[in-house]
């Protein structure tokens, strides 16, 4: 349950759009410290790392298979080479021996798998009819987890927000499917281009041979375009995810930014300590590269709510509202405004019955 104060709709306050201007002069007079500091505190009474926890797991099952059924689809249209881009990428990119097994099933795709029938004509029919099922099952699975982690999503910014009540069932997840291909589609460029931009380049020079100058064009325009997707996208979820009329986007862009800044350290943490710890592997083995996904997801969505707690606060400022956190005068646990009414107490004395004889009852 979010303990924190609701911020109120600040467009409504005076009628005017709110500017990028305007969000950095806000941010200025209250002092970033401050602003980050009590952003923080709003994190964390918006019960932010648990929203964070279930988005991340909702991520992680969307990441896998997607990734095979998208190869497999690659191969099943006849796009061998799609395949092994792909199988080069996830060797590079995924820690542990066990990775090199996933590998092998996203480059032999559904269109190789072994027929036990030999060489009949309907055996094979049959094997690209199950691999085609299976592609298609990979995709609409990994578009129901994604769909499921931005339906978290929006919980999660609502608590922050200070609005304990989602949209109803049908209007939260037809705008989170919604999401998902707008949003997502952006969200996922980026994140390929900026975390598995240098594999892919070498992937695709090893499959296509495309020659050293593409291969540096490509290293260089993918760092603002990967920021740019994941800018862009960020900026859309806070825009569209809470269940309230946001302000402009230019106004959300700052913690959108923050988000995109805290992604990359966070990540690069998380890259650092997978490649300098030796035991990483040794200690999961073949379920390295999916605790590796777990623990990259983790503080994907830390960082998400933490910009998104940034957007709030910023805006409860522009409100007055300093103190992101609801008053709880008596230390319990339980705000004031959440405690249940006591009944008032008089200082009449109760009447008692009278029974027929006069005397009581």
């Amino acid at each position: 349950m979010s303990s924190v104060r609701a911020v109120p709709v600040t467009t409504d306050m005076d009628g005017d759009l709110l500017s990028a201007d305007d969000a950095w002069h806000t941010a200025r007079r209250i002092g970033l410290r401050t602003l980050l500091r009590d952003a923080l505190m709003r994190f964390r009474y918006g019960d932010g790392f648990s929203h964070a926890r279930g988005f991340a797991l909702q991520l992680a099952l969307a990441v896998v298979p997607l990734v095979i059924a998208g190869s497999g689809l690659a191969t099943a249209v006849g796009a061998e080479s799609v395949a092994q881009v792909v199988a080069r990428t996830v060797v590079a990119v995924s820690p542990g021996a066990g990775d090199q097994l996933l590998a092998d099933v996203v480059a032999r795709g559904p269109a190789e798998l072994p027929d036990e029938a030999g060489d009949d004509t309907d055996g094979d029919t049959r094997n690209e009819n199950v691999g085609e099922l299976a592609v298609a099952l990979g995709l609409t699975t990994a578009f129901l987890a994604m769909t499921s982690a931005i339906a978290q999503l929006e919980r999660g910014t609502n608590r922050i927000y200070g609005t304990e009540r989602d949209r109803p069932f049908v209007r939260k997840y037809a705008r989170a499917a919604v999401l998902t291909l707008t949003a997502g589609s952006a969200l996922g460029l980026g994140l390929v281009l900026i975390i598995a931009g240098g594999p892919l380049g070498d992937a695709v020079e090893d499959v296509y041979r495309w020659g050293d100058v593409a291969e540096t064009v490509f290293d260089v325009l993918r760092w603002p375009v990967g920021l740019a997707s994941l800018v862009i996208a960020v900026t859309v979820l806070f825009r569209y995810a809470p269940r309230r009329h946001q302000p402009g986007l230019s106004w959300l862009a700052l913690g959108a930014g923050l988000t995109v800044v805290l992604w990359l350290a966070a990540s690069g943490c998380v890259a650092l300590y997978v490649a300098v710890s030796g035991d990483f592997s040794q200690t999961y083995g073949p379920l390295a590269g999916i605790m590796a996904l777990l623990l990259w997801a983790t503080v994907t969505g830390v960082a998400l709510l933490l910009g998104v707690a940034v957007a709030a606060q910023l805006e409860g400022a522009r409100a007055g509202i300093g103190d992101p956190l609801l008053r709880d005068e008596d230390a319990d646990g339980i705000p004031d405004e959440l405690q249940p009414e006591q009944p008032q107490q008089t200082d009449e004395q109760p009447v008692e019955p009278v029974g027929p004889d006069g005397g009581r009852a």
